[in-house]
């Protein structure tokens, strides 16, 4: 497997993922998504692929690398 692009620590369940952030102005990102994160811990955006583990959850700490892609948390709801 190969490991997510960017990992992104939360400490909340239910977050918003529009592709921006590290310079990438909002017109480069992409439709806001809000993903929640199960009991696995983690959730992938299925849009720009970046994880997002919860803190101290089971993901947290694990080599990411090792983990399948979980992108079915998306809610399908956009704003």
């Amino acid at each position: 497997m190969i490991p997510p692009p960017e990992t992104i620590r939360v400490t909340h369940r239910r977050i918003a993922c529009d592709g921006t952030g590290n310079g990438l102005p909002a017109a480069l990102g992409h439709p806001r998504v809000f993903l929640e994160i199960d009991e696995h811990g983690y959730v992938d955006c299925g849009y720009c692929d970046r994880r997002f583990i919860l803190a101290g959850g089971p993901a947290d700490g694990v080599d990411q690398a090792t983990l399948p892609d979980i992108s079915s948390g998306a809610s399908g709801e956009t704003s």
